[in-house]
């Protein structure tokens, strides 16, 4: 995927003066690479070794790339490798969802140092969400050596759409205790770090195409189902969000036209029929017919659903089943639309696997041209249920790989008395 940004950074420190494009382009070159030469630097831009070897000594003292050894010679004296330094810096990922939160602290390769999970009544209690984020964040950050490797951001996934012109706001329909606003400006002061938001759907596709299944794919969607179900959709290389930031309320398709009612104020919304609370509801509903379920024996949860349909019960298989039938509905609908050339399934439903994607696959086959299933493929997510915190870090390590005086910034402030 390429660097583009969500530009709605909030930033906690003073701005650094911006490095110039080419000492940044060389930067972005060496974290791609991980290892490469300044001779192989200079042939792969065109730049002028002396010019190169410039930029890599104003690089070295950052801490950022270091020389590790010498490399192989194709005739004359031996490069000298440079190496990136992944962690030189560390990332905050949180994830906010309706019933929980989630915290990761990454390196600068998306690889995951420490998590921190709890579930938490997050659409009925902002200022108990906002103490526990707070908390949450510092056990993850409390693990570093002696607190040494300096914070470059704050990335923050949301359970609702996000306004690129106004990503502090919050839709009252779907967070009304929130009153409009998500008041993470805490985060920030608390950290002194760049703080980015943007929905969850997006930033799950975003770590997929970064780190999971969606590398090196240039077009596809990650639809994640969970409490709610969003979508997040990567065209051309780049997340797209549409004129508002509500692109991919993919939970908000009317399925049934006739049936519940939604938060939304629809009816039959794709949520209504495969949200974690329409599948607690339908296992109510069910179980007098499957007797014999070990969902007829408790008040069921999302999870012992999906922990008795992976063990093969009856009951939960078909509440599994309707579900990815209703899916299939919108991702066919999705899939004869925009034809991307993959679909990743993430939340917790995707835990089921094939139990989910066979049905679902099967539903597709019958509602899409015949085109875009034969090139189309369906799969779950590789990165599990870290991948959305993931992706709220990578936002900010996109960020800093577009302007390295993120970096910068996070450097001189350790370095600073």
């Amino acid at each position: 995927m390429t660097n583009e940004t969500f530009a709605n950074i909030d930033s906690g420190r003073g701005d650094g003066a911006r490095p110039r494009p080419l000492a940044e382009t060389v930067l972005r070159l060496i974290w791609r690479e991980s290892e490469i030469s300044r001779a192989e630097i200079a042939r792969s831009h065109g730049i002028a070794r002396s010019t190169v070897s410039e930029i890599v000594g104003t690089l070295l003292p950052t801490g950022l790339v270091a020389e590790v050894g010498v490399g192989p010679s194709g005739g004359g004296r031996r490069p000298i490798v440079l190496q990136f330094q992944d962690h030189a810096c560390v990332i905050l990922g949180v994830e906010i969802g309706a019933t929980h939160l989630a915290v990761a602290l990454t390196d600068l390769r998306g690889r995951v140092l420490a998590w921190e999970h709890r579930n938490h009544a997050v659409r009925s209690d902002p200022d108990g969400t906002r103490a526990l984020l707070v908390e949450l964040c510092d056990a993850c950050l409390a693990t570093r050596p002696h607190g040494a490797q300096p914070l470059i951001g704050i990335g923050v996934a949301f359970p609702s759409p996000v306004d690129p012109h106004h990503p502090d706001q919050v839709s009252d329909l779907v967070l009304p205790a929130w009153q409009g606003r998500t008041g993470l400006e805490i985060l920030r002061q608390r950290y002194g770090a760049p703080l980015m938001l943007d929905n969850d759907a997006n930033l799950g596709a975003l770590a997929e195409g970064w780190w999971g299944a969606g590398r090196g794919v240039d077009d596809f969607a990650y639809v994640k189902v969970a409490t709610g179900v969003g979508s997040g959709h990567v065209i051309g290389g780049k997340i797209y969000r549409g004129a508002t930031g509500v692109a991919g309320e993919i939970g908000h398709l009317a399925i049934d036209p006739h049936g519940g009612p939604c938060v939304c104020g629809l009816r039959g919304c794709l949520a209504t029929l495969v949200g974690a609370p329409a599948l607690v509801a339908r296992a109510l509903a069910l179980r007098s017919e499957y007797p014999q379920s070990v969902l007829a024996r408790a008040e069921p949860s999302i999870e012992s659903i999906e922990d008795a349909a992976l063990a093969g019960d009856a009951l939960a298989l078909q509440i599994a089943r309707e579900a990815a039938e209703n899916l299939g509905i919108a991702v066919a609908g999705m899939l004869n639309l925009m034809n991307p050339a993959l679909v990743i399934l993430g939340g917790g439903l995707a835990r089921l696997g094939d139990v989910l994607l066979e049905p679902l696959r099967e539903t597709v086959r019958r509602r899409t041209l015949v085109s875009s299933v034969a090139v189309s493929e369906i799969r779950t997510s590789e990165l599990g249920p870290q991948s959305i915190a993931v992706g709220a870090a990578t936002l900010i390590l996109q960020a800093a790989l577009a302007d390295s005086s993120l970096f910068h910034s996070a450097l001189s402030s350790v370095e600073a008395p």
